[in-house]
């Protein structure tokens, strides 16, 4: 393959991620939207789902949000009945937050013909490709949740992944 028509199917890759991104980031603002969320709140949601059970600093981590947001955030989440809070048996000074299963279970019949049509679209791949997909995507989120991290931190160091932004 030549160097152009590499740089071609890079650009359509990166094209391709970003239109998924995007609709991602619409679809989720639709789910929000009919079970009365804010789209961050439902992200988070899905975080504490992914993780089963996190604290507030790592869910500031993970999103770039401040400790006073994330408490509000965690707020509304406690006050609609889908989170719990309970001490850190180790820690007592920590909070541990975890779903409720029961509550968010209308959320999760929501998202299943999605997820349905997803495995059977996934399921047509074989599985080098489904490994090298996968591969793929962990490393991208992963590179996501360190910018996420450094996209926080200018207002404290002025940096982007150690690049000094123009104030």
């Amino acid at each position: 393959m030549s160097d152009r028509d590499n740089d071609a199917l890079l650009r359509q890759l990166g094209l391709a991620v970003r239109r998924m991104g995007a609709q991602g980031v619409l679809s989720s603002a639709a789910m929000a939207r009919r079970f009365g969320l804010h789209p961050t709140d439902l992200e988070v949601l899905d975080l504490i789902f992914l993780r089963e059970t996190v604290t507030a600093g790592e869910l500031a981590t993970a999103t770039g949000l401040t400790s006073g947001s994330v408490t509000a955030l965690v707020d509304r989440l406690a006050a609609r009945g889908y989170v719990t809070r309970r001490r850190d048996e180790t820690d007592r000074r920590r909070m541990l937050i975890s779903v409720v299963r029961a509550a968010t279970a209308p959320i999760e019949a929501a998202f299943e013909p999605r997820r349905v049509a997803m495995h059977a679209l996934w399921s047509s791949y074989d599985d080098e490709t489904l490994r090298a997909v996968t591969d793929f995507l962990t490393r991208s989120t992963e590179l996501l949740v360190r910018y996420t991290e450094d996209i926080a931190a200018p207002a404290e160091t002025g940096t982007i992944n150690g690049t000094t932004e123009p104030g």
